[in-house]
């Protein structure tokens, strides 16, 4: 699918991504919250993350696009996200294949820098972006990457699709940032390491996610606004309609 829109910004921001659809959206969080609750979510965190993207400076040159699953959810994902954006379909099972493929597609776009970036991450501060940005403005071939406590990454940026960066790497394991970095080190490519940041994806993760919309976790204090997420949680009781507003 070819991306939509205006002529191509100097960065690039993905956002990985499968349509939020009930009884396979968040599934983790279906004992929890349900089929439908846990769909409603999924869309609020989509909604948020590109609120973040859509509120970097007009200086930082970056467009956001969805890179989306499955192949016949444009339509769905066009409701959900902001119109400026653009939409890449890439539904390989193979996450490692998908990130490289929307690398590729976006580079040869005309962009300088793509960042790609979860969609379990609702309250990730903009000024991650930002940072991100900024290291991969600099000359010189890099990796820029931000670790998730899980052992994962939210975000990687790059300048060139590197694909030994994304073989023989465990997807969905508590290694993927060690094997990633190791990459790194066997093709010689620098490594820009953001600050870390969490997922939200089970039920031990919803609770950081409620404690940090409340005002209470110090560790993730500064976190974006996330006002959807927000809202739906506050109108099902998950959190307290007056929950301070962080950020």
């Amino acid at each position: 699918m070819t991306a939509r829109g205006a002529g191509p910004s100097a960065a690039a921001i993905g956002v990985i991504c499968k349509a939020p659809r009930v009884g396979l959206a968040k599934t983790r969080l279906i004992p929890r919250l349900g089929s439908q609750h846990a769909a409603e979510l999924s869309a609020c965190f989509l909604q948020d993350i590109a609120a973040s993207i859509s509120s970097l400076p007009a200086s930082m040159d970056a467009r956001g696009y969805a890179i989306f699953a499955p192949s016949d959810a444009e339509t769905e994902m066009r409701a959900i996200m902001p119109s400026q954006f653009g939409l890449l379909c890439h539904d390989d099972g193979y996450l490692g294949h998908v990130l490289l493929g929307a690398t590729r597609e976006l580079l040869a776009h005309g962009h300088r820098c793509v960042l790609l970036v979860n969609s379990d991450s609702p309250t990730l501060p903009s000024d991650r972006l930002s940072e991100a940005i900024d290291h991969l403005s600099v000359s010189g071939d890099r990796i820029v990457l931000g670790p998730a406590t899980d052992g994962g990454y939210y975000l990687i940026g790059l300048k060139t699709a590197h694909p030994r960066l994304f073989e023989d790497v465990r997807w969905g394991s508590e290694v993927v940032l060690a094997e990633t970095l190791s990459r790194a080190t066997e093709i010689d490519l620098p490594v820009v390491k953001l600050a870390s940041w969490y997922d939200v994806d089970d039920a031990e993760s919803f609770a950081i996610l409620q404690a940090e919309l409340r005002g209470q976790s110090p560790e993730f204090a500064g976190g974006g606004v996330a006002r959807a997420t927000r809202a739906f949680l506050a109108s099902i009781g998950e959190i307290e309609p007056t929950a301070s507003i962080s950020g």
